[in-house]
């Protein structure tokens, strides 16, 4: 991320937050960043056919733009604030589907200070956080088993309540020795019920470790069912190796149906690049089983910019085994 400093970069700033209140342009700090990935290849789902090889936005993070800034109010404390929203790079769209909301990624306001940070508005929730930590294809929703399995679930919704939250409140701690907590709140008006979430992460040395807890009640109909869903997971850095577990259940009250989720990942550095291994294997007390296995390798060109290469294989109880491929590229500014 790069501060905004050129006449160039100042003027689309300005472009991207037509509307938005002046006071968000008098920060005493404004950044502007994001993520463009596009790749080229082919998915086919457990029991579907096989598609043309095609060209597609975000197989590995989901391309996005925003702004955030702070403010300096003084004795400690400052304010700050986020307004970030998906692309579909490939079509030039908005959002991650037609009907996403366009500040779907974070839009929030708040303050910081030693105590924590606490920020009012759409927030990325700890659950997420914690899956894409503690895997090795990271918050990728094209092939990191973990991710698919905990938010898309092949298809059938486990965890509800999208990785970020409306109407929410967040605190984030501070760091104690390597630990740190979470709390976030998101509020019913009128749809559905209330979220509530938490979460512990802690990093020492080589190691570490994270715990994420959340009820989703909020939203109405069959892709928002009442869930409570936990999620435990860890890494252990032996560079140039670095492993990964994790394990988790979510009860959905609505189709009454409790599905366990665990993964084991690993990844290799190898001087520019990294090789990467995801397997995750999904559970639901109804319903047939699904493992994915994804291959990887990813080379960076610059600080900024990196190729990569990915395999993943599907094979759910019943149906003929899923292959998907891309090879793709991404920068990050």
């Amino acid at each position: 991320m790069r501060p905004l400093s050129s006449p160039i970069r100042s003027a689309l700033l300005a472009a991207l937050v037509a509307g938005v209140a002046p006071a968000a342009l008098a920060q005493s700090s404004v950044t502007m960043y994001g993520l463009i990935d596009l790749s080229i290849g082919s998915a086919k789902a457990p029991g579907g056919a096989s598609d043309s090889p095609n060209i597609n936005s975000g197989n590995m993070t989901t391309s996005f733009i925003g702004v955030k800034g702070t403010e300096d109010l003084g004795g400690g404390l400052k304010a700050v604030f986020a307004l970030e929203s998906f692309m579909r790079s490939d079509a030039g769209q908005s959002g991650r589907f037609d009907a996403d909301t366009f500040w779907a990624r974070s839009a929030y306001v708040g303050v910081s200070s030693s105590a924590g940070t606490v920020t009012l508005g759409r927030n990325t929730t700890s659950l997420f956080v914690n899956t894409l930590i503690f895997n090795s294809f990271g918050d990728s929703f094209g092939f990191s088993p973990a991710i698919r399995q905990t938010f898309t679930s092949g298809g059938a919704v486990q965890v509800s309540g999208d990785t970020g939250w409306s109407d929410s409140i967040k605190y984030a701690s501070p760091n104690f020795g390597g630990l740190s907590f979470t709390g976030h709140y998101a509020a019913a008006e009128g749809n559905g019920g209330r979220n509530l979430g938490v979460s512990a992460l802690y990093f020492g040395g080589p190691f570490a470790a994270g715990f994420a807890w959340q009820a989703v009640e909020k939203g109405t109909g069959a892709f928002n069912p009442d869930t409570t869903a936990w999620q435990l997971g860890g890494s252990f850095n032996m560079a140039p190796v670095k492993l990964y577990a994790q394990y988790g259940t979510s009860d959905n009250k609505t189709i009454n149906n409790t599905t366990k989720v665990l993964g084991l990942g690993a990844d290799y550095a190898l001087g520019a690049g990294k090789l990467m291994a995801q397997w995750n294997q999904q559970n639901p007390d109804v319903g047939a089983d699904l493992k994915t296995l994804s291959f990887g390798y990813g080379h960076q060109l610059s600080k900024s910019t990196d190729l990569y290469a990915v395999y993943m294989n599907e094979k759910k109880t019943g149906l003929s085994t899923g292959n998907s491929y891309a090879v793709g590229m991404r920068h990050r500014f």
